[in-house]
């Protein structure tokens, strides 16, 4: 590895897009279980009450967002200690196997009480495997690629999430008209899980061939690996930099969840949407986001991690309730689309810059689990803003694009109130250590 360079070898190269690739897998099964969501709610939850199941079911899917943090700790110490690119490699292949399982499972009416039980117990394993994806794929890439790279890299391994969102779009769309009406809760969204194994066969290739960080190496050959990676990146030293992180991880998780994670249920259960008319809607929306994503990487480099992230933090909060009022009050498709989009791309825009600024707050011998804990740890904050959504969505009829928009604020205020806190790390070394 060439840290003078300003170009990326083959074996760079693959780094970066085994691991673009694992995270748009991630994106792909997150969304695909936000797109069936209001759909498939009383197959596993017939409670009678369409609120009661579908905050149910959100409450499952929710589960799978909360178990990330502790995935980070294992698939993190693992990769601090064995390998970043051993974690990866059991990573993608846990996560395969839950997606395509989750097309398997029988419902309410097969089994009963064991429905919703085993839904939730692989969306515990999906939670698991999902929290170690994200760590070991963003700190290798940043240990692999110059310093002056990480920025642009940083943006478009980020840009893996709503790339698989995208393609869930498309997905969703394409099967929803194959299979309409009552064949849809028969078998079409079983079909939307077992496609999932697709983009992680490509993953798995790619990181069977990829070459272990230099800079990992250099620590084992050292020996100079941390025995207890969790515990030295809580405390002491880096006790400050892992929860000032943490601060703004929180607020880009939570606005995130409130915009684009809520977003399907929005324009089905309250706007009232076809199914088709959300695909597309959706699929424009996600395609800003990754471009959003590629762009504040980029924009990061040039101007700094802390001063872009909260460029969009702060539009963000300023145009989310406008926005939204836009999105209620449109009448044609094409509106609501480019509303949702603009919405979107400021909302999860913060993220380009998070791999690198995450591997650049840790030194080498704790980056995987510091990295991979922090990030995933903002989803327990995060996780709930849908849940938080959907209560408040039955205070007023009338008010509601004013309160989601007020729920959205409120991630795009916490992220920027941990700017304030947190050192600019553009020009840090990986190799020295953090700021």
């Amino acid at each position: 590895m060439n840290f003078r360079s300003g170009k990326l070898d083959r074996a760079q190269s693959t780094i970066i897009f085994g691991s673009w690739f694992g995270w748009a897998l991630d994106g792909y099964d997150l969304v695909l279980m936000l797109f069936v969501i209001s759909s498939v709610s009383q197959l596993f939850f017939p409670t009678g009450d369409a609120r009661l199941s579908l905050l149910a079911t959100f409450a499952t899917y929710a589960v799978t967002l909360v178990m990330r943090p502790l995935g980070g700790v294992l698939f993190g110490s693992f990769g601090d200690k064995v390998g970043r690119k051993r974690a990866m490699i059991i990573t993608i292949t846990g996560f395969s196997i839950a997606t395509f399982a989750t097309g398997l499972l029988p419902t309410w009416k097969d089994v009963g009480l064991l429905s919703p039980l085993l839904l939730i117990l692989l969306r515990v394993g999906q939670g698991l495997f999902a929290g170690g994806e994200w760590g070991s794929g963003a700190v290798i890439s940043m240990e692999s690629v110059p310093k002056h790279s990480r920025g642009i890299v940083s943006g478009f391994i980020q840009s893996g999430f709503p790339f698989g969102f995208l393609i869930a779009s498309l997905t969703f769309g394409l099967v929803s008209n194959l299979y309409q009406g009552t064949s849809f809760f028969e078998i079409g969204w079983r079909i939307m899980f077992f496609t999932g194994i697709i983009p992680s066969l490509l993953a798995l290739v790619l990181r069977l061939k990829m070459n272990e960080s230099e800079l990992w190496r250099e620590k084992l050959v050292r020996q100079t690996l941390e025995k207890a990676p969790l515990k030295k990146a809580v405390s002491g030293p880096n006790k400050r930099p892992f929860l000032l992180a943490f601060i703004v991880t929180a607020g880009l998780m939570y606005s995130y969840y409130a915009s684009i994670g809520f977003m399907p249920t929005l324009l089905e259960q309250y706007i009232h949407l076809g199914q088709s008319e959300i695909a597309t809607i959706m699929a424009a929306g996600t395609f800003s986001s990754m471009l959003g994503y590629i762009f504040s990487g980029w924009l990061s480099q040039k101007i700094g991690r802390i001063r872009t992230i909260g460029f969009f933090a702060t539009l963000s909060s300023a145009f989310a309730v406008p926005l939204l009022l836009a999105v209620y009050n449109s009448y044609s498709i094409s509106e609501k689309g480019i509303y949702v989009s603009i919405l979107l791309m400021l909302a999860t825009a913060g993220f380009g810059p998070i791999p690198a600024f995450l591997s650049e707050r840790f030194p080498t011998q704790i980056r995987n689990t510091a990295a991979g804990f922090v990030f995933n740890l903002g989803l327990i904050i995060g996780a709930w803003a849908p849940l938080v959504a959907v209560e408040m969505s039955f205070r007023s009829a009338q008010l509601q694009p004013v309160l989601f928009g007020i729920n959205l604020m409120a991630g795009s205020i916490l992220v920027l109130i941990g700017l304030k806190l947190n050192p600019e790390t553009r020009d840090v070394d990986l190799r020295f250590g953090n700021p």
